[in-house]
């Protein structure tokens, strides 16, 4: 080659470039900063993914549960609210002191209703008085226990506890002339009947606020209730043997607010006496002891006593 680069003849060729020394790609400098920005870019690759993958989904719009998705063809199962003024009270308007009688079927449920007209209601131990006349309705009310025939759950007996404990959650209370009846695990009108000279008394509950309340019996036989609809009082009996569970749905049908049982069975003993001052047996051919426990809710002619 020419010493004068610029002197290149035919059959030579120039290689122009930076020499070895000049080049950083080729040293360990230039490699450990490739693999910096690699490494660097992988880190954000990995950071965007996970951002992505665990992202909250509670960032992602949802449906109010208060307002559930209600298919057009679905029907509502909301009950409306029935209105207690707008409802009429069963039976006749009378002056008369005696007990109604009402026949009724309600979901093949075959139901007399016994209303009493111009009484007042309490409690009392022991069989009740055939005699007594101004008696117009009379009904076991709170059951006795088979082991030692003492009174099964809480009473109160003119403000004297007679027995005490929550073997059943129903209930009902008469104080200074108003009776309540309704369903609580510790009702305060315990103390209040014992303080205030009162009667109270449990049993199964049937209708709790116009709702079907299951029991563990799954027997069939004759039932009984204390129901009170729209403020009215009254005994609801089955004409046939009934579960409790068909029994207290013909009660909810039949628009009762509140129930509780009453001692059914076909060995109940009870009567009622009518407008013309009949006195009927709901259990005329029942042949059985009686105990000292025995109690009853009776509803008393207030022209006599």
């Amino acid at each position: 080659m020419a010493e004068n680069n610029k002197d290149i003849r035919d059959d030579e060729f120039r290689v122009i470039g930076r020499t070895s020394e000049q080049t950083p790609a080729t040293s360990g400098e230039g490699r450990r900063n490739r693999q910096a920005a690699l490494l660097s870019l992988l880190l954000v690759l990995c950071i965007g993914i996970a951002a992505i993958i665990f992202w909250p989904r509670s960032q992602e719009p949802q449906e109010p549960a208060e307002e559930p998705e209600i298919g057009l063809f679905e029907p509502d199962t909301i009950p409306a609210p029935v209105q207690t003024a707008e409802r009429k009270w069963f039976g006749t308007e009378t002056d008369k002191s005696f007990t109604e009688k009402l026949d009724t079927v309600i979901n093949d449920v075959q139901l007399s209703l016994y209303i009493p007209h111009n009484a007042t209601p309490k409690l009392t131990v022991g069989v009740p008085d055939r005699r007594d006349k101004s008696i117009i309705l009379a009904a076991q009310a709170a059951d006795i226990r088979r082991d030692n025939r003492k009174i099964l759950g809480a009473f109160v007996l003119k403000g004297e506890p007679l027995a005490w404990g929550l073997s059943k959650k129903g209930f009902c209370a008469i104080i200074e002339g108003k009776t309540t009846v309704g369903v609580s695990e510790n009702s305060p009108l315990f103390e209040e009947a014992t303080e205030k000279g009162g009667y109270f008394f449990r049993q199964f509950p049937l209708v709790d606020n116009g709702r079907l309340v299951e029991n563990e019996p799954k027997n069939k036989t004759m039932r009984k209730a204390l129901c009170d609809r729209a403020g009215q009082l009254f005994v609801a009996v089955s004409e046939t043997d009934e579960s409790f569970h068909d029994f207290a749905q013909a009660l909810v049908d039949l628009g009762v607010d509140n129930a509780i049982y009453l001692v059914g069975s076909h060995s109940s003993f009870g009567w009622f006496i009518d407008e013309a001052g009949e006195k009927t047996l709901f259990a005329p051919d029942v042949h059985r002891k009686t105990y000292r426990n025995e109690n009853y809710i009776i509803w008393r002619n207030t022209n006599t006593r």
